[in-house]
């Protein structure tokens, strides 16, 4: 009986040793969409807050979140940016030192520096907002394949920005490694930043 125990036991045991190591060497699975192979990122000089230029390429060794939006948008914008500020909440410290979300306005029309400033800070206080010139920003645009224009609003919100509203991750080594739709929980973005920053 006690020789049958054994068995059984050694055998519990293997299944999940075997289980454990398979898991271990199992491949990660990113949340975004991966590009394949990945593109380097193309590389832009927009304006920041202080009015000082500022390019994608300060950011060399961190992962970067793009994103086009405006401080005007009723929805979309105000929840991807919750969503981003709480994946950065949810990594240890020494990583999230080593994340910058970007917001690209699509509306420098009335997003001046101070009220883009203003409106990604309300969400983290490293969050950066850029704008610039509408022909920069137009060619940023093109080159990370985000449509946006002009559309009719209401009296009480003016004329609204229709948008592409995916965020984009590039890599620490200036890679386009993942595209996120609208929607992707913080767990998601915070699980996919932690294994690129491990």
């Amino acid at each position: 009986m006690m020789r049958r125990a054994g068995i059984v036991l050694l055998a519990l045991v293997t299944i999940g040793v075997s289980w454990w190591v398979a898991q271990r060497l199992r491949p990660y699975e990113f949340n975004g969409r991966v590009l394949q192979p990945p593109e380097p990122a193309p590389d832009f000089t927009l304006i920041g807050p202080e009015g000082q230029p500022v390019r994608l390429s300060d950011f060399r060794g961190k992962v970067v979140l793009l994103f086009f939006g405006y401080a005007s948008c009723p929805d979309v914008c105000p929840t991807t940016m919750y969503d981003l500020a709480r994946a950065v909440e949810m990594l240890p410290p020494e990583k999230a030192e080593r994340v910058q979300v970007i917001m690209i306005t699509v509306d420098p029309e009335r997003d001046t520096r101070e009220r883009l400033d203003a409106f990604v800070r309300n969400f983290h206080p490293s969050f950066l907002g850029l704008t610039g010139s509408p022909e920069a920003i137009a060619q940023v645009a093109k080159q990370y394949n985000i449509f946006y224009a002009k559309d009719e609003g209401t009296d009480a919100t003016d004329y609204l920005m229709v948008h592409t509203a995916s965020v984009t991750l590039i890599d620490p080594e200036g890679y386009i490694k993942l595209v996120y739709p609208f929607g992707t929980e913080p767990k998601a973005f915070a699980e996919d930043i932690a294994y690129l920053l491990r």
